[in-house]
């Protein structure tokens, strides 16, 4: 019997979230929802508004942020999901920073200083696309790199050794376990590419003219250090996913999957929230409605 491929699948967010010690090469690239790219994509328009109507409550409650953090190789889609995930949101309600090099003003101050003022807001939806993670993902492949922030302890790469590693992640969870319990509401999402579907996609920019600005010779030097940089992620996921700030891992091979699952766990997750409700009128001026209607009405 031929498969429906227009009945999706339920899927349980507990499946994509990092409770225990993992081993990156064993976690899925793909996911397969049981559905054609057509339904995936509805039912991603229809748990965005839903996402939406979630935030516009949360701006007038104002006691929660959500702040989202997105990391993944190279070409993992991103940029895409962010647009696609959030395209039926108020705009004042949503804000995305993309971390790349930091400046010379930074390179001044702690590394976590970046993160820290680009935080949102109670009521608001933040996105980090690459985030703090950068800082023991990045700079562990090319130590050389933390060099640049002048740390009074390290003055060669020789004096970056795993005590400095566990300090580093002892401070990014100490951090996430500070705004959490200051009303911070956090996602960490591992966009978990193949090796393979990044060579695709990859040769895709090279082969399309428009995409050609998105390519860079470093971004094969950066392959050849797939292993390095999996051996990191799989660190991170291990060290700093906790209940407060979890880890999620998401099939990214095929794109409309793990947008939909994206927006899925946000949404499951969120709902949750049965405290974040819109705020109730004073008395004295609820009392007031039909008055303030029938001013209005008689003008």
């Amino acid at each position: 019997m031929l498969q429906n491929r227009n009945t999706m699948k339920k899927i349980n967010i507990d499946d994509f979230r990092i409770t225990a010690p993992v081993n990156i090469s064993e976690l899925p690239t793909r996911y397969d929802l049981k559905a054609d790219e057509d339904k995936i994509e509805k039912k991603l328009r229809k748990v965005s508004k839903k996402l939406a109507e979630i935030q516009n409550t949360m701006y007038a409650h104002g006691k929660y942020a959500v702040l989202m953090c997105i990391q993944g190789m190279d070409t993992a889609g991103k940029d895409s999901l962010i647009r696609e995930v959030f395209k039926e949101f108020n705009v004042r309600g949503i804000v995305a920073h993309s971390f790349k090099k930091p400046s010379p003003l930074e390179l001044k101050h702690d590394y976590l200083w970046r993160h820290y003022k680009r935080l949102p807001a109670r009521g608001k939806f933040g996105i980090f696309n690459r985030t703090h993670y950068e800082n023991v993902l990045v700079t562990r492949v090319h130590p050389e790199y933390l060099l640049y922030e002048n740390m009074p302890d390290v003055l060669s790469v020789d004096d970056v050794d795993e005590s400095f590693w566990d300090r580093r992640f002892d401070e990014i969870n100490n951090f996430e376990k500070h705004i959490a319990a200051n009303g911070t509401i956090i996602f960490k999402f591992f966009l978990n590419l193949s090796k393979e579907e990044q060579k695709y996609r990859l040769l895709r920019r090279l082969n399309k003219p428009n995409k050609h600005w998105k390519f860079s010779g470093d971004d094969l030097d950066e392959r050849k250090l797939w292993d390095d940089y999996h051996r990191c992620y799989e660190d991170v996921l291990n060290r700093s996913s906790k209940p407060y700030a979890p880890w999620f891992n998401i099939p990214a091979d095929d794109k409309p999957t793990a947008r939909y699952l994206v927006a899925k766990i946000l949404y499951d997750t969120l709902k949750t929230y049965e405290d974040i409700q819109n705020p109730e009128l004073p008395p004295e001026e609820k009392a007031k409605i039909n008055y303030y209607k029938e001013q209005l009405n008689n003008e």
